[in-house]
């Protein structure tokens, strides 16, 4: 019989039996036993091939194969006990040996829960870190713990692992274990997690729970206090935000304060976030550069750290423009115009005119011959290159004086007898001009830039026909005038009775040449040959004019020829046509 038989719960135990009976002899009866607190229960009696006298524990779940070897189904663990096989045989005596049978149930994989409320590293007491639980094993299983893979033993003020075993009705283990360690400032990022070992085979099994990690209070060491962003240099107008980090968990209460004279501190907490330690500053000015402080509170120690920090805020100030000369300027003039302004940065200087055209660099600028037509506003627009966006701009006026100049004019103009019409007088000075018409009408005047224009509507008679109209333009500094001419335009239908008259003598003539190309082409007009036909003939018919042309088509197309008079020609004369150009 084998020593030892294993078999999960619920599974079919074989045990074998093997003898021998000397001269082939046969048993006279089996007998199956298991022992309880030493002492020997029958199971069953087999006499041949039947089972007889079966145990009520076990009834119904009993057989024996033609190996005599004993199956047990629906194994529990109530029948992990020694079985013991005896074989009678008359003269030959009785033998037995026995088997342990051994039952396992694989244990479920371990629950792990971790404490919920935090520990902290400040705690006098052991804190519970977390609790395992592995249900339905048999035999009963163990529980072991682990910190980031490494496995944890009991340590005297400092670790703890209390387990229970509970049996439960069905004869399966329940082992749960529980967790007591004191954690540091580093147990934050650690992972706890519980392994369930159990035997099965003669080998040792296990099966592990999920990773876990523990909330760890402690205390702050060291406190961080930046400007955001921190990329780039803060410049007046920007959105600057002052952030505190703190190393402790949970985070400290923050305060945030500013020097002052004196080295005096205002309070800013009003302005912060204290819970997320976060100050907002929006719209930086120059005055809001200085020493920034954060301070933090533990509430646990009541210890407090604080960092400090300097904010820089970029600017561009006493942006100047000076003109010189400063007196009036005339045409013609020269000028010189110099930028200055103050930064603690280093600036470039940019000059644009007032369409926004880049005109000069540096920070100054040289105008000469000046016009009216210069513009007459310019910007000097300061930059620091170092701080992107960090730019101001000063305009100044350029004012070219002098009296007007007339720069278009509508003359001459065609106009008509009593025909409205509209005169325009433009001109360009400073300071602003008057315009007036020596005529009365409607005028209107509109302003672009330096420009003045005069629209005069008035109606057309004799007299502004025959002397034309005068536009003045006048400042204080001098007049301009000139003189519009009007010129009479002939009526329309005049000119189209011409026109008409023109167009025909053009189509008579060309008709008149296609005619005469057609006959020269078709040999009706001889010119210059030989035996050309006195133009007076026939004699009979001297007062027509006619041109005699020779012929040499057959006689039958004769006969669609006619006379000048409509008569038909005689046979002999069909040779010869006329044409009668009189008429």
């Amino acid at each position: 019989m084998p020593a030892v038989v294993e078999v999960e719960s619920g599974g079919t135990a074989r045990i074998e039996c093997n003898f021998y009976i000397p001269g082939n002899g046969s048993y006279t009866y089996i007998n199956w036993f298991y022992i309880d607190r030493n002492n020997r229960v029958r199971l069953c009696r087999i006499i041949g091939s039947e089972i007889l006298e079966e145990n009520v524990d076990y009834k119904r779940r009993l057989s024996v194969g033609e190996d005599n070897a004993l199956s047990i189904s629906r194994v529990t663990t109530q029948d992990a006990r020694t079985f013991v096989c005896q074989v009678g045989a008359g003269s030959h005596g009785v033998g037995e040996n026995r088997t342990e049978l051994h039952v396992y149930k694989v244990p479920e994989a371990p629950e792990i829960a971790a404490s919920l409320a935090g520990i902290s590293v400040q705690s006098s007491n052991i804190p519970q870190i977390a609790h395992c639980v592995s249900k339905n094993g048999f035999p009963p299983p163990n529980i072991t713990w682990h910190k980031n893979g490494e496995q944890l033993q009991p340590e005297e003020k400092m670790v703890k692992i209390p387990a229970t075993l509970t049996r439960e009705s069905s004869g399966l283990y329940t082992v749960s274990s529980t967790l007591f360690a004191h954690v540091t400032r580093e147990d934050r990022n650690s992972l706890y997690h519980c392994t369930v070992h159990y035997w099965l085979r003669g080998q040792r099994h296990a099966v592990e729970s999920r990773r876990v990690n523990v909330t760890v209070f402690y205390p702050a060491e060291h406190v961080k206090l930046q400007v955001m962003p921190s990329s780039a240099l803060v410049k007046e107008g920007d959105d600057v935000k002052l952030v505190c980090e703190a190393d402790g968990n949970p985070a400290p209460v923050f305060s945030f304060y500013k020097r002052g004279l004196e080295d005096s501190w205002q309070d800013l907490s009003s302005l912060a976030d204290t819970n997320s330690g976060v100050l907002n500053l929006h719209d930086v000015k120059k005055s809001s550069s200085g020493l920034y402080r954060c301070q933090t509170l533990d509430l646990d120690d009541m210890r407090q750290l604080e960092k400090d920090v300097e904010l820089v805020v970029n600017y561009i100030e006493g942006v100047h423009v000076k003109m010189e000369p400063s007196s009036p300027l005339q045409e013609g003039d020269s000028v010189r115009l110099s930028c200055d302004a103050h930064s603690p940065v280093a600036l470039d200087y940019q000059w644009r005119d007032e369409k926004g055209r880049k005109v000069g660099e540096g920070n100054q600028l040289f105008l000469s011959n000046l016009t009216f037509e210069t513009s007459s506003n310019f910007s000097c627009k300061v930059i620091a290159p170092s701080v992107p966006g960090l730019e101001q701009s000063k305009q100044v006026a350029v004012a070219v004086q002098g009296k007007p100049r007339i720069v278009a004019i509508s003359s001459p103009l065609y106009v008509r007898q009593d025909e409205v019409v509209n005169l325009t007088c433009k001109a360009i000075a400073f300071p602003r001009p008057s315009v007036h018409w020596n005529v009365n009408g409607t005028a209107h005047e509109y302003v672009e830039n330096q420009h003045i224009a005069s629209n005069l509507t008035v109606r057309v008679n004799h007299d502004l026909l025959r002397a034309g109209a005068m536009c003045r333009v006048s400042n204080a500094l001098g007049i301009s005038e000139k003189h519009i001419q009007l010129l009479d335009q002939k009526t329309p239908e005049s000119k189209g009775v011409i026109i008409v008259a023109i167009i025909v003598c053009i189509l008579v003539v060309a008709v008149l040449g296609s005619v005469i190309y057609f006959l020269h082409k078709k040999g009706k007009i001889p010119c210059g040959r030989a035996g050309k036909q006195d133009i007076t003939k026939p004699e009979a018919r001297k007062d027509k004019i006619v041109v005699e042309v020779k012929s040499d088509k057959l006689s039958e197309e004769a006969g669609l020829l006619q006379g000048a008079n409509g008569e038909k020609r005689p046979a002999a004369d069909q040779s010869e046509k006329y044409i009668d150009l009189r008429n």
